[in-house]
């Protein structure tokens, strides 16, 4: 297309560059978990615990509906630009939480920020796919997935930090230096669009989009907490979510710009990849959420610590994304990667599933970096597939795809395993009771705070700790066969070669859908 980039980046300014979409990656990714261990201080500042959860989930939602509309409007005018636009509503938005004096406010300047992380998180990606060929991007594309998924491990520990030793609204205000230097790189070194060519936007599709997205976000996160899952609200959202998303693919069927095009999910790349993305979101997100509780509840770790804890996960994570994205970028195949990352996740998390309020520490640590080297092998190789099979003028709205149905699959697990656990909770509180003094004990799952559980006598204490680990452990265990379809999922991933040039040239052709692993 006339106003995309023609030709690859010198190195020099490609390195200022790519420093920036890595700030504006982190940036986004960072305010999708850091908030949550602020949410105790949050809610004694500004009151209105009823919408607690509301905080997390508008950033959630507004970032993961936006994704496929920052993708296609980077393919149509230009990069540049909506990257910019992204970092800008990201800014304003973060410097209105820091000042929100209520919950309402506060929520709603989520929101804002959220759109604008859903705008970093996929330009990002969308940037140095147009000036890094796809035979090169596997070293770029290693580090954005170690700079997400670390992102996703030091976010409540950097939480905790600031809570801790400042002021929550702190988690909000650090944002602005970041923010501005990204801009002032990505403004002085990305060559502007070139010629505007006139467009048609697909407003049906973005409006059925986000309303099938909204209500299946909502729906997984509030349904089981705020309502009951067989309540109307939630039967609603859900029976909602459907009907939009049968009317959205009706529209993209017809519309002459879509925002998700019918012929992306004709790509066996892209279907693949996006199926293997949301089943590894639905088990990385739904995991990651009870390890933070492990160690605060049950091992009476402060959130600072608890973050520390998780650092093994990170370094496994970080280690496997770079060095698989410099083996691709050297000539290896990906579609090893996958399958074998996916399978080392899923022995990862049966690791995870044989812990208890005893467990070793080293030990655990050894579990989690097996989790993380599994979760790192897989992520962003999925994302470099996916722009090497796709032609130039979808790379934004493919980039998005991805990273669409990974959140999509990241919030049906935490709601998921939130569900499985809650309902495991009381079992494994009614078994310890049984036949104790505490049997006619009205201690329940809504006081497991660490403030609490100091309280408790030392019999309670004893019974209830166990009951937490063992119901974790279940979680794990249940996640195993969700590894285990992502493995299965991951055998259907083509090979196809990785493109020397930013444009498809005659003597790429594909290689072999079914190539041998090695």
């Amino acid at each position: 297309m006339s106003d995309q980039l023609t030709g690859a980046m010198p190195k020099r300014e490609l390195y200022f560059v790519f420093g920036a979409l890595m700030l504006g990656m982190l940036l986004a990714a960072l305010d999708s978990t850091i908030v949550s261990t602020a949410l105790p201080k949050i809610v004694g500042d500004l009151h209105g615990a009823n919408h607690l959860s509301w905080v997390v989930v508008a950033y959630l939602l507004s970032s993961t509906v936006s994704t496929p509309l920052w993708g296609k409007l980077g393919d149509l005018h230009g990069r540049k630009i909506y990257f910019q636009s992204a970092i800008v509503i990201f800014l304003i938005g973060s410097m209105l939480c820091g000042i929100a004096h209520s919950m309402l406010t506060l929520i709603l300047f989520r929101a804002l920020q959220g759109l604008g992380g859903g705008g970093l998180m996929v330009g990002s990606q969308a940037v140095i796919a147009d000036i890094v060929p796809p035979r090169e991007r596997g070293r770029y594309a290693g580090f954005f997935g170690a700079v997400f998924g670390a992102a996703t491990v030091i976010g409540p520990l950097l939480g905790g930090f600031i809570v801790e030793y400042w002021s929550w609204r702190w988690i909000f205000f650090v944002n602005v230096p970041f923010g501005i230097v990204a801009l002032l790189v990505t403004a002085a070194a990305l060559p502007n669009a070139g010629v505007r060519v006139q467009h048609v936007i697909d407003y049906a599709g973005i409006v059925t989009l986000a309303l099938a997205a909204s209500a299946l976000i909502l729906f997984t996160s509030l349904g089981g907490t705020d309502f009951a899952w067989l309540s109307a609200k939630s039967i609603g959202l859900f029976v909602g979510g459907v009907l939009f998303t049968v009317l959205f693919v009706i529209i993209e069927r017809r519309s002459s710009e879509p925002i998700l095009a019918p012929r992306l999910f004709a790509n066996r790349v892209f279907k693949s990849a996006s199926a293997i993305g949301f089943v590894v979101g639905f088990a990385m997100f739904g995991a990651m959420t009870f390890l933070p509780l492990y160690f605060q509840d049950v091992r009476g770790t402060t959130p600072t610590n608890s973050g520390l804890r998780l650092l093994p996960m990170m370094a496994g994570l970080f280690a496997a994304s770079i060095i698989t994205g410099q083996l691709v970028s050297k000539g290896r195949k990906y579609r090893p990667f996958p399958i074998f990352g996916t399978a080392i996740m899923t022995v990862g998390l049966a690791l995870l599933g044989t812990i208890s309020a005893t467990s070793s520490l080293v030990l655990m640590g050894f579990y989690m970096f097996i989790l993380g080297t599994g979760i790192g092998l897989v992520m962003q190789i999925l994302v470099t597939a996916v722009q090497n099979a796709v032609n130039h003028e979808d790379v934004g709205a493919a980039t998005a795809g991805a990273n669409f149905f990974r959140s999509i699959g990241g919030s049906f697990g935490t709601a998921i395993f939130g569900a499985l656990f809650a309902n495991e909770i009381p079992r494994k509180l009614a078994k310890g009771f049984k036949g104790t003094k505490f049997a006619s004990s009205k201690f329940s799952f809504s006081q497991m705070t660490p403030e609490n559980l100091k309280k408790l006598p030392a019999g309670l204490f004893k019974v209830v700790i166990h009951a937490l680990a063992s119901s974790i452990q279940v979680i794990y265990l249940w996640a195993v066969p969700v590894g285990a379809l992502a493995v299965v999922l991951s055998l259907t991933l083509p090979e196809l070669k990785l493109r020397e040039s930013l444009h498809p040239i005659a003597d790429e052709v594909p290689m072999s859908n079914v190539d041998p692993l090695l």
